[in-house]
């Protein structure tokens, strides 16, 4: 069995398979995904899993060297902002307006769905190397 902290089976294939550059989604509950983009499901009510939660285990798998949220996080939810700066640290955190995320997060590797009901609580993680 797996002895690292992410042990979900989809989640960790994802980010085993990542190279430089590759993008993760985190999503809320809404966030609409393509038929065309892997959809990994976590939701099991409203709130559970919650999205800083997955987000707190995802970077702790993954090397990270870029973020990008929608910018209407700013004024929306503040308090997930911070939570989001808090996690990722030293990470540059990027913000475009919230359509062209929804594009953006389509053409990435995967897209999580968290069972988070709060809107734009949602960012794309584009992976680093550690070395």
């Amino acid at each position: 069995m797996k002895k690292s902290l992410l042990i979900n089976a989809p989640m960790s294939r994802v980010v085993a398979s990542m190279g430089h550059t590759d993008a993760l989604c985190i999503a809320d509950a809404g966030l609409p995904i393509s038929s065309r983009t892997e959809r990994i499901d976590l939701a099991v009510k409203p709130g559970l899993p919650p999205f800083l939660d997955v987000l707190e285990t995802v970077l702790e798998e993954l090397a990270v060297e870029l973020a990008v949220a929608a910018e209407e996080i700013r004024s929306a939810i503040p308090s997930i902002l911070a939570g989001l700066q808090k996690l990722l640290g030293d990470v540059p955190l990027e913000f475009v307006p919230h359509e062209d995320f929804k594009t953006l997060a389509n053409q990435g590797r995967a897209i999580v769905r968290t069972g988070e009901c709060t809107p734009y609580a949602n960012i794309i993680l584009y992976s680093g190397v550690p070395f």
